[in-house]
């Protein structure tokens, strides 16, 4: 039973008795925590119907309701608000169709498909902590749009080329020595990234030593020899030299192997990749057809530009003079690709950070004017930067927190403070090394996830894996409390079944405000993948969890003699604790069941 509709239809009914006009804009919506009731009508909008005052319209209408709806008790009217109190029997039939329902909150199959991205590193360093927020959303927002029905495609584009690939490969040439992943014991990522960041400390030592000679800081950066390496690297790689591709191939393939570790450490996956590699090519074509077809226009020194003035934007550059590409081509070659490949899919969601706001602005009009219609159906999942507490957490170059690292720290701190409060009776070691793992990680994405993607934010390790608060081991723990209750009733024998709750009539306040919240699901799922957001379920998750710690603290289950009672509150624990499952689920987070 579905209340939010049922009582729509009671109130359109009743708006039309009462008015004899039919209304195409009635608002219902939960109500305030101040008032009584669970349902409230915005009565604004039907003064135009009732030709009286928002109050008056609400207590008539609320009077008619509660004589002829059958299911409203009582109602409370607040200016012009119309409060409803529902009948605590059509909180039993809710519970009832929520109960029998073991998939509930997941909606059926709607036969559409859409497509999302995150991840899409560069194959020159490790991944960091703005990746995992990138990861953590994307996947979330994935398995949110595939609750709703949706077939999704989940990919990434690996930035494979360029000239900050090609800085690595001069730095491991020069002072490498032959090193491999194996060699050294250096994880793949890590070890070509190392690189990385010994040519840029190579490249400012060249450049000092050459301002020194009196060149100029400008002619300096060009001149120093392990750039002037690096961007005939890049040359050769565009020319397809064998000695160059092969070691770009190698270099690329430890990284590789590298981020599928830490991908499965993350719990992420992707059912195709995409590369730059491959792309940019694509993109260049594209934007030669589209000076052919005068979409776009040539300068006189041959670069390829688009004028989007007349969009309020400016001119952006698509090829450059020497005929190279640039990220806006790769990217207006990838999307075309993507819908050649995927060609059901209704649109693509792209989740990336939001200083690249002005560069999907200008993809996503590019890609209209070049005619193609799904353009209108991409969507940038923007989101804002994650700051650390100063000395919070170590970071392996000074300057970025290594995901890696921090997962570690992550399960580490998870290890200490459960060993600390003594939560580890009856667990085997391997059983609390899983626990380890999943309380750290849950504590991670829940934080990470519980903000509004479009906000900048500040993480906090501590806070973030604490017992009480809003946390994932808040919630983790409130299933782990639940399942053992469940099991507690399993020993002595009591089990339920969907008749077993119809001998119940009445409810205490607390379950009722339990059910209110357990009945929200299938629309926070609704709101989460209208507003890409996974802090909608992470906020929702919290408040069941919130919610059902109440009722058990202030209800005695196992001292209930009623029967009807004992069973209903065994059900209502056992739907809260698959509930909270399947939305942690959506979250990319498992929760124990011993805790």
């Amino acid at each position: 039973m579905n209340l939010d509709l049922v009582l729509r239809a009671k109130v359109e009914e009743a708006v039309s008795s009462l008015f004899h006009q039919q209304t195409d804009n009635l608002q219902l919506q939960p109500t305030n925590q101040e008032f009584e009731g669970s349902h409230t009508v915005v009565c604004f909008p039907l003064t135009k119907l009732s030709k009286k005052s928002p109050e008056e319209t609400a207590r008539i209408l609320g009077e008619y309701l509660q004589q002829h709806a059958g299911i409203v008790s009582k109602y409370n009217v607040v200016k012009g608000f119309l409060n409803l109190v529902v009948e605590d029997k059509a909180w039993v039939d809710v519970f009832k169709s929520i109960y029998g329902n073991k998939n509930y909150g997941h909606l059926p199959a709607n036969g559409l498909e859409i497509m999302v991205e995150y991840s899409s590193p560069n194959t020159n360093k490790p991944l960091h902590l703005g990746h995992l927020r990138n990861n953590f959303l994307g996947y979330s927002v994935a398995e949110i749009f595939k609750a709703n029905g949706y077939k999704v495609h989940k990919v990434q584009i690996i930035n494979d080329r360029g000239i900050h690939i090609c800085k690595s490969m001069a730095a491991w040439k020069l002072f490498g020595n032959g090193e491999t992943p194996e060699t050294s014991g250096i994880k793949g990522d890590h070890l070509v990234g190392k690189y990385y960041v010994a040519f840029d400390r190579a490249y400012k030592e060249q450049i000092a030593d050459l301002t020194d000679k009196g060149i100029s800081q400008e002619e300096a950066e060009k001149q120093a020899p392990i750039m002037q390496m690096a961007v005939d690297m890049l040359r050769k790689w565009e020319q397809h030299d064998p000695e160059t591709t092969q070691l770009w191939k190698t270099m690329n393939s430890w990284v590789y192997s590298g981020f599928n570790a830490t991908y499965k450490r993350m719990g992420v996956d992707f059912e195709k990749l995409y590369y730059e590699s491959d792309t940019y090519l694509l993109g260049k074509e594209e934007v030669l057809r589209g000076v052919e077809r005068g979409v776009f226009f040539k300068k006189p020194d041959g670069s390829v530009w688009v004028d989007l003035t007349s969009d309020g934007l400016d001119q952006k550059v698509l090829l450059r003079a020497d005929g190279t590409s640039v990220y806006m081509t790769q990217d207006i070659g990838t999307a075309i690709l993507r819908f050649r490949d995927f060609p059901k899919i209704t649109g693509q969601i792209y989740t990336v950070g939001n200083e690249q706001e002005y560069h999907f602005k200008v993809l996503f009009l590019i890609l209209s004017k070049l005619g193609y219609d799904w353009a209108k159906k991409c969507y940038h999942l923007s989101y804002g930067m994650v700051d650390l507490p100063s000395g919070k957490m170590k970071s392996r170059e000074g300057t970025v927190v290594d995901a890696d690292d921090l997962m570690n720290e992550m399960v580490e701190e998870a290890e200490k403070q459960t060993r600390e409060l003594g939560k580890l009776e009856g667990v085997s070691e391997t059983d609390a090394v899983k626990l380890f793992d999943m309380i750290g990680l849950g504590a991670l994405k829940f934080f990470l996830l519980k903000v509004d993607p479009k906000k900048r934010m500040l993480f906090d390790p501590n806070e973030s894996i604490q017992l009480q608060g809003f946390t994932g081991p808040f919630i983790q723990y409130t299933h782990a409390r639940i399942r053992a209750i469940i099991r507690k009733a399993e020993s002595i024998d009591i089990s339920v079944n969907v008749a077993d709750l119809q001998l119940l009539t009445s409810l205490e306040s607390a379950e009722r405000d339990v059910l209110k919240v357990l009945s929200l699901f299938e629309n926070k799922i609704r709101d989460a993948a209208k507003e890409y957001s996974p802090s909608v379920i992470a906020n929702y998750a919290f408040d069941l969890a919130k919610q059902y710690n109440q009722f058990y603290q202030s209800i005695p289950i196992f001292n209930e003699e009623d029967t009807s009672k004992l069973k209903f509150r065994i059900a209502l624990s056992e739907a809260v604790a698959g509930t909270l499952k399947r939305a942690m689920l959506l979250l990319g987070i498992t929760v124990p069941e011993k805790m």
